[in-house]
């Protein structure tokens, strides 16, 4: 195991499901803790195909990087009535089956999951590495939880060096990573590029725009928003991304249709994720939906009020939650703020706003 975490930690390898952690470092609390391995392919985000991608081609490298790490002592995470869930089981492994929630794929979700629990975030003053406490008070042994591509990653990395790692990439941000492009590409689907290219490329890999788009969507109910024009000029990694509050993420980028009124969509997606809270702290139970009321009276009528309102709401949610759920919504709606702020919504808005997933186009 302790060659396995040198390689990785030599190869710069981070997490690949969207916080970007180093994954040595988790490696080694893992170690330290004796903990068991949960492989996230849950696909938990808007958009995100990455994972069921993963399991469907490469799932002996993902079962190979497992048994490296923890031995047999792992299981993979999949939502329930999922295709990624149906492969794991027909191939005899142990199967961890997810409720269909957004918060329920989040990493301390998936470690309670497995200790028998609720699949809800907790509130963590420590690495789930280490264990913890269920929201039931239930104890959580140690747990290290890794996204199916960053499995997939280790092995490359275990059988084919370093340095090829690194030869791909950026100095800061090495190895390749797949993304997620959809929307009005001309061919959705999964594709494998690495950070450093231009937004322009990444969707050329995808065949370019099939229609007119105005703006990119990138990373789901968790991301922003860029307009098009730009992506000639922007660079998708950390620092091309930043000026913009952007991040790789879980990468997907989804152009949108230049028909599709983007200040709906924001109104819908908030609205849905104001639904889809643990319930757990208050910033999910009533900051979210309170959040998705004041978004709706703006859209309805844009009044200097409610727009300081609005503000308010996002001031006092910002870093208040027991996970992350609150802070990306409040990213999303600021980071729609800043994207089309000044764009008028259109009087069909002053109906209220509501959402299902189904509603919303996904890749």
């Amino acid at each position: 195991m302790s060659t396995v975490i040198d390689l990785v930690a030599a190869a710069g390898l981070c997490g690949r499901g969207g916080a970007s952690f180093p994954t040595a470092v988790k490696l080694r609390a893992a170690v330290d803790n004796d903990a068991s391995l949960v492989i996230n392919a849950c696909d938990g985000e808007w958009g995100a195909r990455k994972d069921a991608w993963v399991i469907a081609h490469h799932l002996r490298e993902v079962i190979d990087a497992a048994q490296h790490i923890v031995g047999d002592r792992f299981q993979i995470a999949a939502h329930r009535d999922s295709t990624t869930l149906e492969l794991v089981r027909r191939a005899g492994l142990r199967a961890l089956e997810v409720p269909q929630r957004y918060v329920s794929s989040e990493e301390s979700a998936l470690a309670a999951l497995a200790a028998g629990d609720l699949a809800r975030p907790i509130m963590r003053f420590a690495p789930i590495t280490s264990g913890a406490r269920s929201s039931t008070g239930r104890p959580i042994p140690p747990t290290l939880v890794l996204n199916a591509e960053t499995l997939w990653r280790i092995a490359q990395i275990v059988h084919r060096g370093p340095r090829w790692f690194r030869s791909i990439g950026t100095s800061t941000e090495p190895g390749p990573r797949l993304v997620a492009l959809g929307g009005v590409v001309a061919r959705p689907g999964i594709y494998e590029t690495a950070a450093g290219v231009g937004l322009h490329d990444l969707l050329a890999m995808a065949g370019g725009l099939s229609i007119s788009s105005e703006y990119l969507w990138f990373n789901g109910i968790a991301g922003g928003f860029l307009p098009t024009r730009l992506a000639t000029r922007t660079q998708w990694s950390a620092d091309g991304l930043a000026p913009h509050r952007l991040r790789i993420g879980p990468a997907i980028i989804t152009a949108l249709d230049a028909r599709t009124d983007p200040w709906r969509l924001v109104g819908d997606t908030v609205a849905y994720a104001a639904g889809e809270s643990a319930r757990r702290c208050g910033p999910c139970t009533f900051g979210l939906p309170s959040l998705a009321e004041d978004l709706n009276r703006v859209l309805s009528a844009p009044t200097p009020d409610q727009r300081y309102r609005l503000a308010q709401r996002l001031s006092q949610l910002r870093r208040r939650g027991a996970c992350r759920h609150p802070d990306g919504v409040v990213e999303f709606v600021e980071s729609a703020l800043r994207t089309f702020g000044d764009r008028r919504p259109p009087s069909s808005l002053n109906a209220p706003l509501s959402a299902t997933r189904t509603e919303l186009t996904e890749v």
